[in-house]
This record gives C-alpha cells, sequence and structure tokens, in this order.
C-alpha cells in the first residue's frame, strides 16, 4: 500500500481563464499543484498486480457458420465458422469459445467420441486436434497438408485412424495419436477403372461399412462411389452415375445405401447389385403437363437413420423446385408415407440427426435435429409427430434485430432481475417441445463469486433487450419495444416511398438507474422516451415535449444582427405539446416541414402492459426546413427529476415530474461571458437549402454514395463479406474520405469546392471542421502538418446531395455492421480522433486538438502546450476552424458546488463539448414533495471550469478519501400500485454528499474529468487542478469510465489503436496498459463499455458479444467460473448381434486398423505432403512456453531439488540393500555350515 500524500495550491483567480492558466496542470501523471495551503490524504490501494486483461466469455450466435459436430456420449455441440472460430455448446453454463490462430474457415468437426478431443479441418489445408479436457480448449498436434486440398473427414467410432479425403481425389490416413501421416494412400487413379478416362473429381463423401470396418465408401463428386478393401487394397466395386454426389448415408446394416444428388433426386442402392439403383425418387418434383419431370434444387445432405418401433427416417436439406421463387430454405423429414416439410429463416448450413447410439451398425433411434442456420440455431424433435422445435436454451437471439448499442451494470439491486423475469417470462413464445434439451453435456456449478449483472441491447428496430449476465452466463429477462409510444408510419407510394425511413426507431444511447427502475432512450429520430417501471397495467396517455434546438452561426454577419439570434428558448416550445404534432409526410415541401417531429407520438389513451411504460416523449423538431441534429448526449436523474440532454447545437433540460422544458439555449449561450475562443461572423450563405440535403445522415449514412458498400444493412453484410476484393479496396480508403465524392480524389484536376460552401453544405450533428487529416485520400497522423485546400469558382463541383424534403435517415446502420479497417501500426498513422468519431456517433466531430486558436485571453505558456498540437495554420485556416459548432458530448448530474463561493453543495449539472470545455451549471430544486411538483426548478449557468484537449468523455466525483461519490436517485415506487391510505405514496430520495463521510463538511470533493487526450482531477469548490495525465498523443480514447475494482476505484479507457488502460485515482498514476484489441472495425468502438468488478464488453461481430476482465482477482477465479466440457462417462456397450448374425454379417470386429495402417507395415508417410506442427496445450504447454531469467532459475532450482531429493532415495535403497545382501551371506553361510556334512539322503 502506497501513501501519497498531494498540496493543494488554492488559486481562487476570479475569471476561469485564471483557473485553467494556473501552472498547476503538469502534463506527467501524478503533477502536484505549488504553493501549498493545505493537504489531504489518500490511500491507493491499486497497484500493477490487480490487473490482468483476458477474455472471458462469448454469448450469442456463431458468426458465419461453417460447419457442425455433436458427441453422441458426451453431449456436447461444436459449431466451426467462417473467422477460424470454434464453439462448444452444452448444458446451459457450458459454453466455451475457441480461436484458430490462422484465422482459416473450419470446414470440418470430428469428436473423438467420449475421448474428450476434436478434430478440425481448417480451410488453410491444416488439421488440429484440440483437447476438451481442460476448461480452456487448447490445441495438441496440428499437421499442415502442402500439396492437397482436404475436402472431407472421417473417424470411425472408437478408432485413432483419421480418413482424409482430398481435392485430388486421394485418401490419406492420419494417427491421431501421433497427428502423424500413413504410408497407407488410396490413390483416386487406384480407385476408378483404368479404363476410365476423366478424373473423378474431389472426395465429397467417405465412411465405412456398418457391415465390415475393413470396407471403405469412397464417393467423389462427379457420381462415382468405390468401396475400397483397405485389406486387399482393392475396389469391391465401382458405381457410375450421371448426376454429382452431394452425400451419402448407409443404412444400419450395411447392406443399402443412399445418396443426394444435384438434381434433387435420391437414389437407393442395394450391395447385391451395384449396376444401378434399385429406387430414384424426386421428394419436391412433380410431373408437369407434359409428362416431364420439373427441375428441382440440388439435395446438399441426406442422413438415413432407422428406428426400431417404426419406419426409417430420411432427413435431407434442398430439393425444392425451381419454379417456385422465393421460397424459403426447407428442411424434409420424410418418415414412412408420411413427408414434413419444415421451413427455416435463414439458408442452412448444416443438419446432423441425434442418435441413441453411437454405433454406425446398431439401430439408430433418432431422437432430435440439430439444424445449423446461417443467423440461428434449432433443435427439432422428431419424437412427436409434429415435430416441435426444443426451446433454444442459449442467447442465440441477440442479432434478431441488429445491436446498435450496449450497456454493461455489474452489482444491480439484487431485486431486480427476478422482478424483470416475471415480467419477461408472461411474453415468452409457446409451441416448444416439452422435453429437455438434449445438448446437455458438460458441467457447471454456480460459482462463489458472482453477483448480479445485466446487460443492455438497443436494436434497429427500437427494441431493448434485458439479459441477465450473472455468473458469465446469460439469459434474456425482458424485451422492450419502443415503437410502440408511435403511430406506425403510413405506406408510401413513388418518388415518397423511397424517402420514407427504414429504421426511423432505431436505438442510440440508453440510460438507467436500476435503483429507481427509470430507463431513458435516445432514438435516431432525434428523440428520447422516458420509461417507468410498473407491476400493472394501465391505460395511459403518453405526454410529448416538442423541442426547437437549432443554431446557425452562419446567420451571425454582424454583431446587431447576432442580438437577433435567439438562444431557442421560445416561449412555444417551452410548454408541453401533447396533442397539437403534424409531422409531415416525406413528399410535403420543405416549408411546411417546419416545427413538426420526425415520428409522431400517439395522441390516444393507450393500454400498457406490466413492464416498462412510457411516460414522456422528448421530440426535437425540423426547424426552418432542415431535419433536427442526432442527439449525442444524455444523463437522468431520478431524485433531481431531471433530464438533460444536447447535440450540436446546445443543450436542453427537462423536468420530467412537471412535463416541462428548463432550458433550451446553444453552447454560446451556456457559456456566457466565459466563451474561449473567437467565433468569427460571416456573410449568410448562397443557398439555404443546403444545409437540409446533407444534415442528419443517421447512423447508416456515415458515407457518400460512392461508398455505399461499407454502410450495407445487416442484411447484406454477409454478401460483402464474401466479395474479399471489395473489402480490400474499401479498407485500404481513408475514414474520412466519406465526406468527399470518389471523384474528388481520382481526378487531379478537380479540386474541393471552397471550404465555405464545404462548411455550409454539411451541417453534422456535432461538429465539422476543415479535414486537416485528410490527404490525397489517405488519413495521416493527427501531428502531420495540415495541407491547405485550393478554393475553386462557383463553376467547381458540387457534392451529391439529398433533396430539401427527404427525410433524415435511411437504413439505421447496426453497431454489428460495420467494418471499417484503420491502421493501427504507428508507422501507418493512427485514424484521426474526428474521423473516428463521425463515425462512431453517426456524426461529424471536432475537438479541442484541431482547434487551437487565439483565445480573448492569455493562457499560460505551459497550458497551451498541454491543449494542442505542434501545428502550422495560416490566418486563414485558424479564421475557417473557428466557425464551427460545438457539441454537447457529456453530461452528468451530481452534487457539487457550482461556484467557488459556495460553501455547501447543490444540485448540479456537468457539461463536457466537443471543444475540450467543462461547463458547470448549477440549478436550485425545492426540496419539498408538493413544491416539488408545483414550484419551478430555476438554473443559471455558472460559464466555464477548466479545459482538456479533445472531446470530454466522461464525470465522475470522488470525497477528499478517494471514495467514489454516488448520484442521488429516487426509490422505486410503482405509481399505478393501488392506493394504500395507511401508506401514502411519497418520493423517497437517496442523497450521497461529497461531505458525508468528512469531518469538515465545507472540504469540498474531487471531479474526474477524461476526454479523449487526458485526463484530470480537479478540487471543488476551488476548481483547482490536483493531477493530470497525458492518456494517448498518437490515438485517442473512445471509452472511459471510473469503475470500482478491488473494493477501490480507477479509471478505465479503450483507445482507437486497441489499447486497454487503467489509472490510479486520485493520483492518475498508470496501472495498466495492454495492446488488446486492434481497431479493425467500427462495431467494436460503439458498443465497448467498462462497468464495475473489473469487466467490460463489446460486439466482436454482428451476432456475438464478448466479455472480458481486467481484474487480477476474477482472472484467478475464471477457471472456478467456466464449465467443464468433458465428463467421464462410460461408453455404452455394443449390442450382442448373436452367433449367425455374426457369422453371416461379416468380420467387422476381427478388423486390426493397427496392423494395416501402422509403420511397420505401410511406412511412413511422405514428409512433403504434409507437415507435423506441436502444439503447446495445458500446462504442458506453459512450462515449455515460459522463459526469462527468472523462470529458468527457478525451474534450475526445483530441478536441484528434485535431483538432490533422488539422490537421497537411491543412497537410502542402495543401503537397503546393502543391508539386505549381508544378511543373506549370513543366512546362506550358515546354512552351507549346517548342511556340509549331511549325506543326499538325510535331506
Amino acid at each position: 500500500m502506497k501513501k501519497f500524500r498531494k498540496v493543494l495550491d488554492g488559486l481562487t483567480t476570479s475569471s476561469p481563464g485564471g483557473t485553467i492558466g494556473s501552472p498547476s496542470c503538469g502534463s506527467a501523471a501524478g503533477t502536484p499543484t505549488a504553493t501549498p495551503t493545505k493537504e489531504i490524504d489518500v490511500q491507493e490501494t491499486l497497484v500493477s498486480e490487480n490487473f490482468q486483461l483476458c477474455k472471458t466469455v462469448r454469448h450469442g450466435f456463431p458468426y458465419q457458420p461453417t460447419a457442425l459436430a455433436f458427441d453422441p456420449v458426451q453431449k456436447i455441440l461444436a459449431v466451426g465458422s467462417r473467422t477460424g472460430g470454434i464453439r462448444i455448446l452444452g448444458r446451459p453454463g457450458v459454453d466455451c469459445y475457441c480461436q484458430h490462430d490462422s484465422g482459416a474457415a473450419v470446414l470440418h468437426l470430428q469428436f473423438l467420441i467420449n475421448e474428450g478431443a476434436l478434430v478440425t479441418a481448417c480451410a488453410d489445408d491444416t488439421l488440429h486436434l484440440w483437447n476438451l479436457r481442460q476448461r480452456r480448449p487448447a490445441v495438441l498436434h496440428s499437421l499442415k497438408f502442402n500439396r492437397e486440398r482436404i475436402t472431407f473427414c472421417h473417424l470411425p467410432f472408437q478408432s485413432k485412424w483419421l480418413y482424409v479425403g482430398t481435392e485430388r481425389g486421394n485418401t490419406h490416413i492420419v494417427n491421431i495419436e501421433s497427428f502423424i501421416l500413413s504410408g497407407y494412400v488410396i490413390m483416386w487413379n487406384k480407385a476408378i477403372e483404368l479404363s476410365t478416362k476423366t478424373h473423378p473429381g474431389p472426395v465429397v463423401h467417405l465412411s465405412d461399412s456398418p457391415k465390415d470396418e475393413g470396407k471403405l465408401l469412397i464417393g467423389f463428386e462427379s457420381g462415382t462411389i468405390v468401396q475400397w478393401d483397405l485389406r486387399g487394397k482393392k475396389a469391391d466395386f465401382r458405381i457410375y452415375y450421371d448426376e454429382a454426389i452431394h452425400s451419402v448415408g448407409w443404412h444400419h446394416e450395411g447392406k443399402q445405401f443412399m445418396c443426394s444428388h444435384s438434381d434433387g433426386s435420391l437414389s437407393m442402392w442395394n450391395l447385391r447389385n451395384t449396376t444401378r439403383p434399385f429406387q430414384v425418387t424426386f421428394p419436391h418434383g412433380k410431373i408437369q403437363k407434359d409428362g416431364k419431370k420439373e427441375s428441382c434444387k440440388p439435395i446438399l445432405k441426406v442422413e438415413y437413420k432407422t428406428s426400431r418401433n417404426s419406419e426409417p427416417f430420411v432427413i435431407f436439406s434442398g430439393g425444392l423446385s425451381y419454379d417456385k421463387a422465393g421460397r424459403r430454405p426447407t428442411l424434409t423429414i420424410m418418415h414412412g408415407k408420411a413427408i414434413t416439410v419444415l421451413e427455416m429463416d435463414y439458408p442452412i448450413v448444416e443438419f446432423m440427426a441425434l442418435c441413441e447410439t453411437p454405433y454406425n451398425n446398431e439401430v439408430q433411434e433418432p431422437y432430435a435435429v440439430v439444424v445449423l442456420l446461417e443467423k440461428d440455431l434449432i433443435v427439432v424433435d422428431l419424437t412427436q409427430s409434429n415435430f416441435p422445435v426444443f426451446e433454444n436454451p442459449y442467447p442465440m437471439d441477440i442479432h434478431e434485430s441488429p445491436v446498435t448499442c450496449t450497456a454493461y451494470f455489474a452489482d444491480c439491486p439484487p431485486n431486480i432481475i427476478p422482478i424483470l423475469y416475471s415480467i419477461g417470462a408472461k411474453h415468452k413464445k409457446t409451441g416448444y417441445s416439452q422435453k429437455e434439451w438434449p445438448v446437455a453435456g458438460g458441467l457447471w456449478t454456480l460459482g462463489s463469486h458472482t453477483y448480479p449483472e445485466i446487460i443492455v441491447t438497443g436494436h434497429a428496430d427500437g427494441s431493448i433487450k434485458f439479459w441477465d449476465a450473472s455468473a458469465i452466463t446469460l439469459q434474456m429477462l425482458y424485451k422492450l419495444k419502443t415503437s410502440k409510444a408511435f403511430e406506425k408510419p403510413k405506406p408510401a407510394e413513388g418518388r415518397a416511398a423511397e424517402l420514407v425511413e427504414e429504421d426511423p426507431f432505431a436505438i442510440q444511447m440508453v440510460s438507467w438507474c436500476p435503483q429507481s427502475r427509470i430507463f431513458c432512450v435516445v432514438g435516431i429520430s432525434a428523440h428520447i422516451i422516458l420509461y417507468r417501471f410498473s407491476k400493472y397495467d394501465a391505460n395511459t396517455q403518453i405526454v410529448s415535449l416538442e423541442v426547437r434546438l437549432q443554431y446557425e452561426a452562419e446567420d451571425v454577419i454582424s454583431p446587431s444582427e447576432n442580438e437577433n439570434n435567439p438562444c431557442f428558448s421560445e416561449s412555444g416550445s417551452q410548454s408541453p405539446q401533447t396533442h397539437h404534432q403534424h409531422p409531415a409526410s416525406p413528399g410535403t415541401p420543405e416549408g411546411n416541414k417546419d416545427s413538426t417531429p420526425c415520428i409522431k407520438v400517439k395522441d390516444r389513451m393507450v393500454r400498457v402492459p406490466p413492464g416498462y411504460q412510457a411516460e414522456l416523449v422528448i421530440q426535437l423538431l425540423w426547424v426552418d426546413g432542415e431535419p433536427p441534429q442526432q442527439i449525442t448526449s444524455l444523463d437522468i436523474n431520478s431524485a433531481y427529476g431531471l433530464l438533460a440532454f444536447g447535440n450540436c447545437n446546445g443543450l436542453a433540460v427537462v423536468d420530467y415530474l412537471q412535463k416541462t422544458i428548463l432550458l433550451c439555449m446553444s453552447t454560446l449561450d451556456v457559456y456566457g461571458a466565459a466563451d474561449p475562443y473567437q467565433r468569427l461572423t460571416r456573410s449568410p450563405r448562397r443557398n439555404r437549402q443546403s444545409t437540409s440535403e446533407f444534415c442528419m445522415r443517421g447512423l447508416s449514412n456515415f458515407y457518400s454514395d460512392s461508398k455505399k458498400r461499407i454502410r450495407t444493412s445487416y442484411q447484406s453484410l454477409t454478401e460483402l463479406s464474401d466479395n474479399q476484393q471489395s473489402i480490400d479496396m474499401e479498407r485500404s480508403k481513408s475514414p474520412t474520405s466519406v465526406h468527399y465524392s470518389t471523384s474528388l480524389h481520382n481526378d487531379p484536376r478537380i479540386l474541393p469546392e471552397p471550404v465555405a460552401s464545404l462548411r455550409a453544405s454539411h451541417c453534422s450533428p456535432v461538429f465539422y471542421l476543415l479535414d486537416n487529416d485528410h490527404v490525397n485520400g489517405h488519413c495521416t497522423s493527427p501531428t502531420s502538418q495540415p495541407k491547405p485546400r485550393v478554393p475553386m469558382g462557383p463553376e467547381g463541383p458540387r457534392l451529391t446531395r439529398r433533396g430539401a424534403g427527404r427525410p433524415p435517415f435511411r437504413k439505421a446502420q447496426s453497431a454489428a455492421c460495420m467494418e471499417i479497417s484503420l491502421p493501427v501500426s504507428h508507422t501507418e498513422g493512427y485514424a484521426s480522433r474526428r474521423a473516428m468519431l463521425q463515425q462512431l456517433h453517426g456524426v461529424s466531430m471536432y475537438s479541442h486538438d484541431e482547434h487551437h486558436t487565439t483565445a480573448p485571453y492569455c493562457w499560460s505558456e505551459r497550458e497551451s502546450r498541454e491543449n494542442s498540437f505542434s501545428r502550422s495554420r495560416s490566418s486563414s485556416v485558424s479564421s475557417i476552424d473557428r466557425d464551427t459548432k460545438e457539441a454537447i458530448t457529456t453530461l452528468q448530474f451530481g452534487e457539487s458546488f457550482g461556484r467557488k463561493s459556495d460553501a455547501l453543495p447543490t444540485p448540479c449539472l456537468w457539461v463536457g463539448t466537443s471543444l475540450g470545455v467543462v461547463l458547470l451549471i448549477p440549478m436550485s430544486i425545492p426540496t419539498d414533495n408538493e413544491e416539488r411538483m408545483e414550484e419551478p426548478v430555476t438554473i443559471g449557468p455558472s460559464g466555464m471550469v477548466l479545459m482538456l484537449k479533445g472531446s470530454v468523455l466522461h464525470f465522475s466525483f470522488l470525497d477528499c478519501m478517494g471514495a467514489l461519490i454516488q448520484s442521488p436517485h429516487e426509490v422505486w415506487r410503482d405509481l399505478n400500485a393501488p392506493e394504500d391510505p395507511d401508506r401514502p405514496r411519497r418520493r423517497k430520495l437517496v442523497h450521497f454528499s461529497p461531505s458525508s463521510s468528512q469531518d469538515n463538511y465545507g472540504e469540498g470533493h474531487l471531479a474526474v474529468v477524461c476526454s479523449e487526450k487526458q485526463a484530470k482531477v480537479i478540487l471543488m469548490p476551488s476548481q483547482s487542478c490536483l493531477f493530470v495525465h497525458n492518456i494517448t498523443e498518437s490515438s485517442f480514447v473512445l471509452r472511459a469510465d471510473v469503475v470500482s475494482v478491488c473494493n477501490s476505484v480507477c479509471l478505465a479507457c479503450f483507445c482507437a489503436n486497441g489499447h486497454v488502460m487503467t489509472l490510479s485515482l486520485p493520483s492518475l498514476r498508470p496501472l495498466m496498459d495492454v495492446n488488446y484489441l486492434p481497431m479493425t472495425d467500427m462495431r467494436i468502438a460503439r458498443t465497448f463499455c467498462f462497468t464495475n468488478g473489473g469487466q467490460a464488453l463489446y460486439l466482436s461481430s454482428p451476432t456475438e458479444i464478448q466479455r472480458i476482465t481486467y481484474s487480477q482477482e476474477m482472472f484467478d477465479n475464471l477457471q472456478e467460473m467456466l464449465g467443464e466440457l468433458f465428463t467421464p462417462i462410460e461408453t455404452p456397450e455394443a449390442q450382442n448381434r448373436g452367433f449367425l448374425k455374426g457369422f453371416f454379417g461379416g468380420n467387422s470386429h476381427n478388423f486390426d486398423r493397427e496392423e494395416l495402417f501402422g509403420e511397420t507395415s505401410a511406412g511412413k508417410g511422405s514428409r512433403s505432403l504434409a507437415q507435423h506442427i506441436p502444439g503447446q496445450a495445458g500446462m504442458e504447454g506453459m512450462k515449455v512456453a515460459a522463459s526469462g531469467v527468472v523462470g529458468d532459475l527457478a525451474r534450475a532450482r526445483i530441478a536441484l531439488d528434485e535431483r538432490g531429493q533422488r539422490l537421497g532415495e537411491l543412497e537410502d535403497r542402495t543401503a537397503l540393500m546393502m543391508t539386505s545382501a549381508e544378511t543373506f551371506s549370513k543366512h546362506a553361510h550358515g546354512l552351507m555350515l549346517k548342511c556340509k556334512d549331511k549325506k543326499w539322503y538325510q535331506f
């Protein structure tokens, strides 16, 4: 435990510039202030040893699945993906994710049944053997094929020899134990007849005969089928069929098999007569009027399973006729004469019948079918005639609608999870199979280190999902549909249909107070919905407030006209507007769109079910034909009854108890006289329409029309990923090039239009600035020298813009579908912070590190260096920079000191802007319950507190002992509960005063402020900077939060270059800095969030949530929390076949593969064909991988101790042997003396 004693400077300069200009703010971590006046003692308990970063568990559906396998004895399921990942699933809680280092797609999976191992074949022609007998599986062996491509794998039950088919038509055999290639090879030219002139094609099927394990059935793609005698090394029979083969299924007796073909047919073959099939059927092919069968799609896979008490099951995918276009993918189950067609929502990737026995020569008795779809996993119950599906216990529907935002809450109130579950259980789907989930393998127990955790996901369709994330599991609790608060958009025709918003209810951000159960949602249509929780249904009418929050600095052309520029606190917008809403249709002229919201709130009484019920909707209005800007920040406080939000135009504060607007002003008006920037006047724009044409693109329209491939919707994301060339082309482009058409960069004769017109034509939701980081279409370092843009005449090219009446959004871009590649190497240059955050928030961003101008007051030289980059800017460029909008990037309610002279804390609103400025707004709130509902709340901005480099991201408050101060909140009360005269419903507030735990009430508190570039700790009310730390110079912070770890607090940061950092509080010492996650796409940036307990999460793929921990304590307990994949289970015994069946059924049990494929008989395989790569799995691999002098010394010491111990044992054994030898010698000598004089007959 290290004790830090820091000194306060006590500077109480009245001007805001004096505080910022004080020399107390150093650039290094832990730099204290000067001029000691008083001191505080802070015991910091966190050290670097308390932090360790690692992945914990992954939830959701495996993204882009490719392969499927099932262990019928262990009852665990494995799913391979295109990105090289493997998900192994068992009973609820048993969910493991593994990743191949190569990242190659997994083509085939084979369990070593009941052996705790898994074989994978990847697209890079490498076989891997995974050890599943440990909680975190690892690769034991790898075998890389050099000259041939792997197309099929087959591992017989209880065999250690793996059959591998290749693209050349050859079949190789691999020893699973040693992972060495056998010298036994079945060459394609030996398998087919010598008279055959064509190549049979790749191997598409391998299986051993149920009747005789010494017979291997080989299926080639061209339609050739060969049964190979492994002992005799010759073909028993060859079948040449006209149609290509996709799969083969055996009857359990081994006398016949079934093939699926490319023409939609199924052929049945009998081993007694292989000249032609004895049955050919087209299950979905009908005979047309002309007598011909209609053409059908290929049957990609068929399974032929027998049942003891009924007809066999024939299960296949595909085979539908071509004439019915638009039909969904199907799985067909033929049971006797009954044919059942199950339509699927997504294409079928693979399916597999689950059977009672692992032996292929016994009656199979299938009881379920696992169907792996492109975006779902379902299991069909075969034991019931209507074939219902099982209820999936895994969270496979996270991506039901694309995820647009996430929130993570640890240490929630313990009663919130049962309440949400009870409400959500009433709306669950029915019709599932009543039987238990068949994938029930593994073992998982609830660990001792668990606490209530909830994950909230927002989606593109406006839905909100609450998930129980306790004990590293994930289970959906409750689903909320925000679209029910609005009227359904009316269908449009003609041109209007193209302008209708596709996802007008998409969620941008959420704010939740678990204690008061108040939930707030920000939507993409510039709307906010406030929900209250109730256990009772109710009839209610949703109150709607309409806010005019519009500000145009460009309209200011002279000081006299500046006085006429309002702060948009108009009287008409100050009162609730509940019933008078006139949303314009997409085709209405621009002039009719003034003072209308984007979507219409229901203006009638509605019946709301128990759960979260909408109480208030706040909507930003169109102003002068321009759509409202997106909301960029939000905070709500239940104790104050206030809600604050902001965007690039300004700030608004709403009293949701009285349903009134308290404050609605531009950012400049919030500054008052303390504005640190010179905002120069400009002449009015020539074309007023241009701003609305390009304005408010929405989450999906970050990019120009020439780059729409990247921002495609979730449905087309798979198609995009298939075209690797297009991905590489898009990734080679700069993220900052999205503001310009392609021709601006490709044609050297064309130069950008004048900066002034470009500025006017792009009214961004947050901030727009001259793109200094964009040089010839490449993203350069933020510290690079800017190149001035050459103005053009009026005849210059214009950007493609939207029409004036076009609605603000097209398609809500999910956080899951953004695949933007950003450079992470320092030599390539980090992506600029403005470009990243433009895509991160759906807006164009700007921050102080790109806007350093001559301030109206004099900064100290040290502060100037700290808050600016070393860039040479001309006067013309600086004047352009000064005329830009400033966004409200973060808000925080709390008890603080609004002014330096305040002696007691009061309710305050902390405001952070994109220029790195921190503003403080004190408020006066009536304390009495009755007065609170009647008396107004007064608000008075007090000016600027301090300035940081980069946009402000986060506020938190500590007391002078270093403990985190929680925000005050209201105790939850159900407003719809029946009235109790004995216990009237009154508001109960819980306050956490910054001085409640301190002896001196007026001592103040600490404020932690983090921006994209640095963090500062200031003392309130003196506003003195105690500590400052520059977090990053070459990158910028995307997420920051003050979290609780190991009974203390720290500042956790996630940077755009992939670094995860933690800093101590209040001294801001670096505790951890790990280069964890390269920023390859914007999905991670949009969804990354920290929480208490040393945990975090992000959307690792469009369908999966990855949780991580940065706590050493949780890392140590992780093995206990994870489930066990392998449990010791006795292998079921094979059925007694009987004497006659065994005598006439072949000698399958007398087949010795070791004798046939071993090195003594078959020799070694070709080293040039396959290369063995030993794996480093488990503790042995860790020991081998351990390096360093300390490890070597420790191992040497242990070896010496063991050697000495062994020498001591050897010495003891030698002495014992000598004693025993002497005793034996004495006994032998005595016996000799006794018997030497006796005759032979005396014995």
